[in-house]
């Protein structure tokens, strides 16, 4: 569900897994997966989607849309005086979709990813209705905040990940727990970016200009945002699906001129996808894309986890066919 340009099938085809069905309604991310994948997930939104037409599977994973629940979504349609959260008329109805979806498909195991910010979002109401719901439908849910410096990539980027088990066909009591740490040493920015920099990737003086005057209005203001000049030698901060709007996240040093952004196959990397996948479309969605990506390698060690409950937990799944044994 909500395939993106395919971070959950990259993750879990590492493990063993065949990814039997797709959604994604965004025609430039279906043009990526396409191209990494061999053919397009399904082009509908989630409300148009036929639960009885889904293969049979045992995991259903998903990222659904969050920027109703993030600190920047938040931030801009208070500015705007717009709703968010499930008020979000554009977002906001994806999670109910989605847990109509499970409600009908009934995976074995669901396997969610969203921002941090989705668990104290409205005091933490929006949680407990997640949760709530997930628990209504009779599945026993996990949740933990997973940052992707600790599974491979540069970036400090920290994610809600959330897991449910159908109580019906994982007989309890589910010992599941999440990974912390990935296996390998803790990656520096510099490890990812190129020899020989794209010089297009540098911003003008003027755009540094615009950037110190927005970091000090927001100084004024009392919050985090602004530009961010990063030490190579280090991990990096959240890549934004808006990144493309000047760089000014993830700011690279450069001797006697002007600082330069990721260029896009770096942003590929930073998010730790692999250097053999073609980028097809232009460099603002390509940013967009891997700025709303969900990182493969921690989908990797969190499925690892997911599949190591559901061959301890149900011998009868492995007769009635829904779940093909996975190694990985």
């Amino acid at each position: 569900m909500f395939a993106g340009i395919g971070g959950f099938r990259i993750g879990l085809e590492a493990l063993g897994g065949k990814c039997v069905y797709s959604v994604e309604c965004d025609k430039f991310s279906r043009r990526t997966y396409e191209e990494w994948f061999g053919s397009p997930p399904e082009g509908i939104d989630i409300r148009d989607i036929d639960p009885e037409s889904i293969p049979a599977h045992a995991i259903m994973a998903g990222g659904f849309p969050c920027q109703g629940f993030s600190l920047a979504g938040v931030s801009k349609k208070n500015s705007l005086g717009e709703p968010h959260g499930f008020d979000d008329k554009k977002h906001g109805y994806a999670f109910f979709k989605l847990a109509e979806v499970v409600a009908a498909a009934r995976p074995m195991a669901v396997l969610l990813e969203n921002v941090k910010n989705l668990l104290t979002h409205d005091k933490g109401n929006t949680w407990r209705v997640i949760r709530t719901t997930l628990e209504n439908l009779g599945y026993e849910v996990f949740v933990d905040v997973l940052d992707a410096q600790y599974f491979g990539v540069p970036q400090c980027r920290q994610r809600v990940f959330i897991v449910a088990f159908d109580k019906s066909r994982v007989p309890g009591p589910i010992d599941f727990c999440f990974p912390k740490f990935g296996a390998g040493s803790r990656p520096r920015l510099i490890d990812i970016l190129n020899a020989q920099p794209d010089p297009a990737m540098t911003i003008s003086e003027r755009a540094m200009r615009g950037n110190e005057k927005h970091a000090a209005r927001h100084k004024e203001n009392r919050n985090g945002f602004g530009y961010k000049l990063v030490d190579v030698h280090d991990v990096g901060p959240t890549m934004p699906a808006h990144y493309s709007k000047g760089g000014k996240e993830i700011l690279i040093p450069q001797e006697g001129i002007m600082p330069r952004k990721l260029s896009p196959r770096e942003a590929a990397r930073y998010l730790g996808f692999p250097s053999h996948l073609s980028i097809v479309v232009s460099n603002t969605q390509a940013y967009r894309q891997f700025g709303n990506a969900v990182v493969p390698a921690t989908v990797e060690a969190v499925g690892a986890e997911v599949i190591n409950v559901l061959e301890r937990h149900s011998t009868a799944a492995q007769l009635d066919g829904t779940m093909p044994r996975m190694t990985g």
